[in-house]
């Protein structure tokens, strides 16, 4: 089994796709409207922007967590939670042993959380 698509909703389709595009930095890679559907692909993986779906939380693997934090901070997202360390990767079961997770989260502009993810070595 393989995980073909995630559903986040959209109240509003063209600033949730402005939102998106930022966050993701590139645009969509389908959209259908009507229904009020737009697609970004996440490494094989459909992110369905959906006019009507309900609320959802999708975490988002980030190469600098403190500036992707600061970028969607000062464009106005709702912060929900500063960059902090989650737990310490002590095997390789969730993550790189060795390292720590560090999570933020904001809302998009639809209401959905967005949690961003960085694994720092332990202790950095």
């Amino acid at each position: 089994m393989r995980l073909i698509q995630v559903a986040l909703r959209a109240e509003d389709l063209a600033r949730a796709t402005a939102f998106y595009t930022d966050l993701l930095g590139e645009g969509p890679t389908a959209t259908y409207d009507p229904p009020g559907l737009v697609f970004f692909d996440l490494d094989g993986v459909r992110l369905l922007v959906e006019q009507g779906a309900e609320p959802a939380t999708l975490y988002h693997q980030v190469d600098d967590i403190d500036a992707t934090f600061a970028r969607l901070r000062d464009a106005g997202a709702e912060v929900l939670g500063e960059p902090h360390v989650i737990f310490s990767h002590e095997d390789d079961t969730l993550g790189p042993a060795g390292t720590d997770e560090w999570q933020a989260f904001v809302k998009d502009t639809e209401g959905n959380i967005v949690g961003l993810v960085e694994q720092r070595p332990s202790g950095s």
